[in-house]
């Protein structure tokens, strides 16, 4: 079931509404209707679950846009059209038919969120190197087996998931990739996973429906999820909460101390003896006595 087709005059009135959002999703269009592309003051277009294979050349005049949704379509080749809207910040391809990117993908400069999922990418696309600030990348339900050595390139990465490839052995390169905050590896078959500590901004780790028993080495402050999650993570807080206690008991124990040394420095300024100090006094004064007394039997 699907939405009735609107009227091009319909479309052709949103121009003077003004307004910046324009969804065109699941009305099984097989190309987009013209008239959107003279809608200038667009932000957002929603043009998903439809029978589109490519877009119109003229697409590329929404130079306002800043997200472009073409997921659920039938589309095997990025449109070079779609290079050209060079403000875009998200782009969603999700659940096509793409193979590749094509090389003016570089000019998404802006680009910060790229999905493409459920598609049959079996190389890792060299050409998102090219986006200097991108951050989140979604390759999930691709058939990628490895990852390029110099993936460290794409610095800028807060978050990558590449669920449900097929990635036998954990890709090292992984390792190198200092800023990743969220790492989804579900649904692979990888058997080992090395210490991933030096993945210090690392928070969230997903490695389930991999054949392994356990958590890898994290920080601290990563959230684990997958196979043996649970107990790892309840162990590790019963750790902190230990931990915790130990150190409001040092901290308590060093206030008492700070409050008794407040204490004696007060007595000794008005002048009071303490009983430490005397018995000092008097042992000193024993012993001058009988320092006295030998020197007067000799």
């Amino acid at each position: 079931m699907y939405r009735a087709v609107p009227a091009l005059g319909d479309l052709s009135s949103l121009r003077a509404h003004g307004d910046p959002v324009l969804d065109l999703s699941n009305f099984k269009f097989k190309r987009v209707p013209s008239c959107v592309c003279r809608l200038l003051h667009l932000e957002k277009l929603y043009v998903c679950e439809n029978r589109l294979r490519t877009l119109p050349d003229s697409i590329s005049e929404l130079q306002g846009l800043r997200t472009l949704a073409l997921d659920f379509n039938k589309i095997e080749d990025v449109p070079v059209a779609v290079c050209q809207l060079t403000n875009l910040t998200r782009l969603y391809l999700g659940n096509n038919r793409l193979m590749t990117l094509p090389p003016e993908l570089r000019n998404l400069r802006s680009l910060r969120s790229l999905w493409m999922e459920n598609n049959y990418f079996q190389r890792f696309p060299r050409e998102l190197y090219d986006l200097p600030r991108l951050k989140s990348l979604q390759m999930g339900n691709n058939q990628l087996k490895t990852l390029p050595s110099d993936l460290q390139r794409m610095g800028t990465l807060r978050g990558l998931w590449l669920y449900g490839n097929r990635f036998d052995t954990f890709p090292k390169v992984l390792l190198c990739m200092k800023g990743l905050e969220i790492l989804d590896l579900d649904r692979n078959k990888i058997s080992e996973f090395p210490s991933l500590k030096r993945l210090q901004a690392l928070r969230l780790f997903s490695y389930d429906h991999n054949p392994v028993k356990a958590p890898p080495k994290v920080g601290e402050e990563v959230l684990v999820v997958g196979e043996g999650a649970a107990e790892f993570l309840a162990v590790r807080e019963a750790r902190k909460e230990r931990q915790q206690k130990a150190a409001e008991k040092e901290a308590e124990e060093l206030t008492v101390a700070a409050e008794e040394n407040r204490l004696s420095s007060l007595s000794c300024e008005s002048g009071e003896v303490q009983p430490e100090h005397q018995q000092k006094v008097k042992i000193t004064k024993k012993l001058q006595i009988a320092g006295n007394q030998t020197t007067h039997k000799k």
